[in-house]
């Protein structure tokens, strides 16, 4: 059975924490876990999952669950209380529904404070893992056969009945999932005509029918060309010199949100190298598979912009579009030229080091999952045996959650997000002669997750923004401040500082108070992500 580890660094030399691991949470599979009824559990949860799979997208995260409740003994001795149609609702029938949920609630909290979750949904998180590993050859290092069979069950409890997969897992069919998804299946092993239901042969046909992997959309594009199955001549160019650019211009690194920024650092450096991952039996194959002609007969610089409808949600504009003509019909020759070449191998190594900076200042965890892979393939592409690439080695299970649909990969925590919200709501309860054990070890971790210091170094010069006295979405480890999960987090120690110190621990030093007012005033910001509609927004 799976069980899932709170607060746990294990025994490897290359991982670190500023706070003792407060938070984190990793799934480790012991075959010997679990009497028959509880395995029996855990079987009927996923078979539920997967009747209804098409009609409920998202799973329940039973897992964890059925975990904590069970070594906790948990009982719920509170009668279930219902209210029919056109009844009154009595303060006691209120009463006894709330009491039933706050022990629950309390139930499942983490040992140390913290509320566990799953934080996912977009279907190609996996596969730029999967894609790291086997072209750096831990494939079967990292992955056991146990996690290889969860994550191929969650594959193909996702797809769509027509045999594509969405860019989320209540969306649509879409190239750029498709294509992963299909990918990531045959290098788990699967045959192109295997799989449940037929899984791969229904995904490739879907494929080929849309116009082949072609049109799969430009972040598709990338990996597809460090995997091997594409050609880097049909990406539009990312060159590395972006940025050494100086910083009075408008398009300078510094002016672009933080997951953009990061997600095209390493991919400019992948790109400047122009690698290409080794070309085995299993690539050759793939480019027999996605496309609709011949491999070698086509055209890639005119497929650079080429995107099946499916993927289009944001449309490019003219301007994007003569400018990256631009820059791969004129800039790029130019650049990969003598003497310009000294320049782009200078510019390499300056995006190589902010990628070190950057890994270094979130323990690689990296900012998202998206960016952890690439992160990761960029050191191993600088030196495959070098102790950064080690060191990322060692937090990839940080991304691993295990449900009933299987085994997906979070974009990152929620430990500090769900905590701070989950103290608000039982806080509102007044049960706090009920809950006082359970606020004060949540109080506890909230203190413990607050980020102490500033980036280290010239945090400026490598685009950061102060720090101290904020939050995270997921853990201190992680390191990148947010400005509501600061605020809410703020909130609850205010909250325990009016409360009495038998009851909730000591309140936080005010220091630590105004240092989180003092960064809340500085996030007056607009960041617009140029893929997705109006997410992640700040209005002053």
């Amino acid at each position: 059975m799976w069980r899932l580890k709170v607060s746990e660094g294990g025994k490897d030399p290359y991982i670190f924490s500023t706070n003792n691991f407060a938070g984190r949470q990793t799934w480790e599979f012991d075959p010997e876990a679990g009497s028959s009824e509880e395995r029996s559990e855990v079987e009927e949860a996923r078979k539920n999952f997967h009747k209804n799979r098409f009609k409920t997208k998202p799973c329940s995260d039973l897992l964890w669950q059925f975990q904590f409740l069970r070594e906790k003994k948990f009982k719920q001795t509170i009668p279930q209380v219902k209210v029919e149609d056109g009844e009154e609702i009595t303060y006691e029938v209120a009463t006894a529904a709330l009491m039933r949920a706050v022990r629950l609630l309390t139930a499942l909290q983490a040992s140390d404070g913290h509320w566990p979750a799953v934080n996912t949904g977009p279907l190609f998180y996996h596969t730029p893992f999967v894609m790291c590993l086997y072209i750096t050859g831990y494939l079967n290092v990292i992955l056991s056969p146990e996690h290889c069979r969860e994550m191929l069950r969650y594959i193909y409890c996702h797809q769509n009945e027509d045999g594509g997969w969405g860019l989320h897992i209540e969306s649509h069919s879409t190239m750029f999932c498709t294509v992963f998804n299909y990918i990531c299946m045959r290098l788990l092993g699967e045959g192109p005509d295997g799989g449940e239901d037929n899984a791969c042969a229904r995904a490739r046909k879907w494929i080929l029918d849309h116009g082949s992997a072609t049109s799969i959309s430009s972040w598709g594009k990338t990996w597809l060309a460090i995997l091997g199955v594409y050609e880097w001549s049909g990406c539009n160019p990312m060159p590395p010199e972006f940025w050494s650019f100086p910083s009075f211009l408008p398009i300078h690194p510094a002016k672009l949100l933080s997951h953009c920024r990061l997600t095209y650092m390493p991919m400019s450096y992948l790109y400047g190298k122009r690698f290409v991952g080794p070309i085995t039996p299993l690539i050759l194959q793939l480019r027999e598979e996605l496309y609709n002609e011949p491999y070698n007969n086509i055209n890639w610089s005119k497929m650079r912009h080429l995107c099946a409808k499916e993927d289009v949600y944001y449309p490019r504009t003219l301007i994007q579009t003569v400018l990256w003509d631009v820059l791969h019909t004129t800039a790029e020759p130019i650049l990969t030229s003598w003497p310009f070449k000294k320049f782009r191998e200078k510019t390499l190594q300056i995006t190589m080091n902010h990628i070190h900076y950057e890994d270094e200042a979130s323990r690689y965890i990296t900012i998202g999952c998206v960016e952890k892979a690439l992160f990761m393939l960029a050191c191993w592409v600088e030196d495959p045996t070098g102790e950064h690439f080690k060191k990322h080695l060692a937090r990839i299970q940080d991304y691993f959650w295990i449900s009933e649909d299987g085994l997906n990969i979070t974009s990152f925590g929620s430990q500090t997000w769900d905590s701070a919200f989950t103290v608000q709501a039982l806080l509102a309860t007044n049960l706090i002669d009920e809950i006082g054990p359970v606020m004060m070890k949540a109080h506890d971790f909230i203190k413990k997750s607050q980020i102490l210091n500033n980036p280290p170094g010239d945090f400026k010069s490598m685009f950061h923004h102060i720090s101290k006295g904020s939050w995270t979405f997921s853990d201190q480890d992680h390191g990148w401040q947010v400005s509501d999960c600061t605020a809410e987090s703020l909130l609850c120690c205010l909250h325990f500082s009016m409360m009495p110190a038998e009851v909730v621990g000591e309140k936080m030093e005010a220091e630590r108070l105004y240092d989180a007012v003092n960064v809340l005033l500085t996030f007056q910001l607009l960041n617009p992500m140029e893929f997705l509609d109006k997410v992640v927004i700040e209005h002053e």
